[in-house]
């Protein structure tokens, strides 16, 4: 009778399954939250603690992964950002000057307002701004077919002259989702650019972020992460922006290339250490000389059938 009870499954709080439903929909691999989200509510069977899950969870997820949505009247698009965001639910796109309410849990922008003169930076930033933003869309139209930046200013948005810092920010997000081949996939990049005036410096600060999900008869994630520091020259708006678009895209040309490098070496390197060095049967693994090994040659040899 002990053991019968010892077996018995023991019920959740409600607060552990939200905890747990959180857990799930935080870590969603791109462009799947929506997924996950069904089927939790499925599994839950509580209105109630997925309301509170899903409450809590997308809107950090969505900013997290700094997804775009399109305008109601598809005159721009606005990245779900901490560096964007207004309010809980409100949230900028400096190039159109507009404010776009968000539906985290639907993830779609429902309304848009113009944006307040005290939510925009003064005629003096925006020149920066403005031009650091065109060059930056210029590289992303090369570089990612389906990609989407902004340029924010976080610091310094009140300075109206020369003689003091301040501080923008570059996003850069693409995704490409292919649930029908079993594959998604994001790339999302944020750049710091602080332009120190008595320096006549500008430090670039980035942090590039790869997600990759391919489930085709398994289920194999990628997160990848890498930082990164420059500098150049405080100039005009224009040669500033264009040494720091050529600053942006060199750093990310060299660590997709560093990535490429590192998976294309993955049979030779990663995979080798992940096998016992010495296999039950004593014998080494030639690992010079696997073509020696064919299972479609062993088999039609086994069933007489070679040609």
């Amino acid at each position: 009778m002990a053991d019968e009870e010892d077996h018995q499954e023991t019920e959740l709080s409600d607060n552990q399954k939200i905890d747990i439903a959180k857990w799930f929909l935080l870590n969603s691999p791109p462009g799947e939250i929506q997924y996950v989200a069904k089927d939790l509510r499925s599994v839950l069977r509580d209105d109630n603690a997925y309301q509170m899950a899903a409450s809590e969870a997308f809107p950090f997820y969505n900013k997290t992964h700094i997804i775009s949505l399109q305008f109601p009247d598809r005159s721009g698009d606005v990245l779900v950002s901490s560096f964007s965001e207004i309010s809980e639910d409100e949230y900028l796109d400096p190039r159109t000057a507009q404010v776009g309410k968000i539906d985290h849990v639907k993830q779609i922008c429902t309304d848009i307002r113009p944006a307040k003169d005290e939510e925009l930076p003064t005629p003096y930033i925006e020149e920066y701004r403005c031009a650091l933003d065109a060059e930056v869309c210029k590289y992303v139209a090369e570089a990612y077919p389906k990609g989407v930046c902004s340029v924010y200013c976080i610091s310094g948005k009140d300075v109206e002259e020369p003689g003091s810092d301040f501080e923008l920010v570059v996003l850069i997000t693409a995704t490409r989702l292919s649930p029908q081949n079993f594959c998604n996939g994001s790339w999302r990049s944020i750049w710091n650019i602080e332009f120190m005036d008595e320096l006549q410096t500008v430090e670039v600060r980035g942090k590039m972020q790869v997600g990759a999900h391919y489930f085709e008869e398994g289920n194999v994630q990628l997160e990848a992460q890498h930082e990164c520091k420059d500098s150049t020259m405080f100039q005009s708006p224009d040669d500033s922006s264009f040494s720091l678009a050529n600053i942006i895209r060199h750093h990310e040309t060299e660590y997709m290339s560093s990535l490429e490098t590192s998976y294309s070496n993955l049979p030779d390197s990663t995979f080798k250490d992940l096998r016992r060095k010495l296999p039950v049967t004593r014998t080494l693994f030639p690992w010079h000389n696997t073509m020696q090994f064919s299972l479609t040659r062993d088999i039609t040899k086994e069933l007489g059938i070679e040609k």
